[in-house]
């Protein structure tokens, strides 16, 4: 069953990478633009999507759960990969992009974080438990 959640991930990650691709002609870059992030977000969708409809079995879900912590060291990979000096070059556009990414992610998390009730977060650890084991 965690075959699944690793279908599902692949699933993901194409259409991600299309997305990326298509946005990257859009915009008039010869390059695909955000597509694992995409791919990121379609995962996120799809689990949000699957779980309250029972349709994403536990042992799916763990597939699913590993693959979306195994992504965030690809995407710091990827960006380690890209030139950065040559984007600080190029104006303070980069700079002023990078700052305001990270700035809307500090205020969604914290949203999140707010949002989220306690019985929710002990739900939550309660059916992690027996997958530490």
């Amino acid at each position: 069953m965690i075959i699944y959640g690793t279908a599902l991930l692949a699933c993901c990650h194409l259409l991600g990478i299309f997305l990326g691709d298509l946005l990257g002609q859009l915009i008039g870059v010869k390059t695909n633009v955000g597509g694992v992030g995409i791919a990121m977000l379609l995962l996120i969708f799809a689990r949000l999507y699957m779980q309250p409809r029972e349709l994403l079995p536990k042992p799916t879900e763990a597939g699913v759960g590993f693959w979306a912590a195994m992504y965030i060291p690809v995407v710091v990979a990827m960006a380690a990969q890209q030139d950065v000096i040559a984007a600080l070059r190029g104006g303070p556009v980069a700079l002023l992009s990078a700052l305001g990414a990270v700035a809307v992610c500090a205020c969604c998390i914290a949203l999140i974080n707010r949002t989220e009730s306690q019985a929710e977060i002990d739900a939550a650890v309660a059916d992690l438990a027996p997958l530490a084991e």
